[in-house]
C-alpha cells in the first residue's frame, strides 16, 4: 500500500525533532517548539528552501578511496534534519558515477534540491557534460548554474537552451572568490538570473557590499559558498575560547559564529556547509534555530575575527 502524503511528512517532521533531540547541545529551546526546518523563499518563484544545505567537494572527492557509505549517510542527516539542498558537479565519468551512486541510494536523490554546475569551455562540451550529470545523477537538476564565471558568454545560453527544454528548474552562476565579484554583479544586471553563488563568512564580507543587496534588489536567490574558508577559518579559531556573549543569538560553537553571521543577512537564501562529519552537519543544521546577531552584533563578531 502507498502511504500517503500525511504520513510521509509525519514521518519527516519526527526525524527533524529526532534530529534536534541528537543535536541537543547546539541549539537553542526554540527548535523544540517548531514542527518544521526554517526556510526562506526562492524570490522568483516563492518556493522554499531550508536555509542551510551541504556542500559536497570534499566527500564527493572521498568517494574513491571510502565508498559511498559515508556520503550516503551525510545525505540522510541532512534530509532527517530538515535539509534538502546538496551542491555538486561533474567532474569525470569515474566519480560521476560514484556520486549518483550515492545520490540514488534508497531513492535519496528524490528528496533532494539538486545544484550542480557546468564546467567546460564551448557550447558542446558544456551540453556533453549536463547531459552525463543528468544520466549519472539521476535526476533532471533543480538547479544548474555556470562554475565561477566560466565562459560565461557560452554556457550561459547552454543553460537557458536546458531550461526552456525543461532539464533545469533554475539557472545561475558562481563565484568564489571576492576579485569576482564585480563580474558577477554586471552578469547579475544584464541576464537577471534565478540564483547566485557567492563566498560570504564572518571572515570574507565583501559581499555585504555589493552582491548581496543587488541579489536583493533584482529578486536573486543566494546560495552562500566557503562560509569556513575551505576549512581555514577553523585553523584560526583552534583552540579560542567563543565567547560568552554569542549565546545572545543561540550560538554555540565556532561553526555556528559564522553561520549565524551569514544567515543574519536577509539576502541568503541558503548556505552550504562543506564537512563530511555527519555530527558536524547536524550541528550546523542547528543554525537555523533561535536569534541571529542584529547588525551592531555583526560588527563585533567581525572585531572579534580581526582580534584572533
Amino acid at each position: 500500500m502507498r502511504k500517503g502524503r500525511s504520513t510521509l511528512l509525519s514521518r519527516r517532521n519526527f526525524l527533524i525533532r529526532a534530529a534536534a533531540c541528537t543535536a541537543a547541545p547546539f541549539l537553542p529551546a526554540t527548535a523544540f517548539a517548531q514542527s518544521a526546518y526554517p526556510m526562506r523563499p526562492i524570490p522568483k518563484t516563492g518556493e522554499q528552501l531550508p536555509v542551510v544545505g551541504l556542500g559536497s567537494t570534499k566527500a564527493v572527492l572521498q568517494l574513491p578511496e571510502r565508498g559511498t557509505a559515508n556520503f550516503q549517510l551525510l545525505l540522510r542527516t541532512l534530509l532527517d534534519g530538515g535539509g534538502t539542498v546538496v551542491d555538486t558537479w561533474s567532474r569525470d565519468a569515474a566519480l560521476d558515477k560514484l556520486t549518483g551512486e550515492a545520490l540514488q541510494a534508497d531513492g535519496l536523490v528524490n528528496d533532494l534540491f539538486l545544484a550542480t554546475k557546468v564546467d567546460a569551455v564551448g557550447a558542446e562540451a558544456g551540453r556533453e557534460l549536463l547531459a552525463r550529470t543528468r544520466r549519472l545523477f539521476g535526476k533532471t537538476s533543480d538547479l544548474i548554474q555556470v562554475i565561477s564565471l566560466r565562459d560565461l558568454k557560452t554556457q550561459w545560453p547552454v543553460l537557458k537552451e536546458w531550461q526552456q527544454a525543461g532539464k533545469a528548474r533554475y539557472i545561475g552562476a558562481t563565484v568564489s572568490s571576492d576579485h569576482q565579484h564585480e563580474a558577477m554583479m554586471d552578469f547579475m544586471r544584464g541576464e537577471r538570473p534565478d540564483f547566485t553563488q557567492v563566498n560570504y563568512s564572518v571572515m570574507e564580507t565583501d559581499a555585504e557590499s555589493g552582491v548581496l543587496p543587488l541579489a536583493a534588489d533584482l529578486g536573486i536567490a543566494v546560495l552562500v559558498n566557503r562560509p569556513f574558508m575551505n576549512g581555514g577559518y577553523f585553523s584560526r579559531v583552534r583552540g579560542v575560547a567563543l565567547p560568552e556573549w554569542a549565546a545572545e543569538f543561540d550560538c554555540h560553537s565556532w561553526a555556528q559564529f559564522s553561520l549565524k553571521y551569514i544567515l543574519a543577512h536577509p539576502a541568503v537564501t541558503c548556505v552550504l556547509t562543506e564537512t563530511t562529519n555527519p555530527k558536524h552537519l547536524r550541528e550546523n543544521l542547528g543554525t537555523a534555530y533561535g536569534r541571529f546577531p542584529d547588525a551592531k552584533t555583526k560588527r563585533r563578531m567581525r572585531e572579534e575575527m580581526q582580534f584572533i
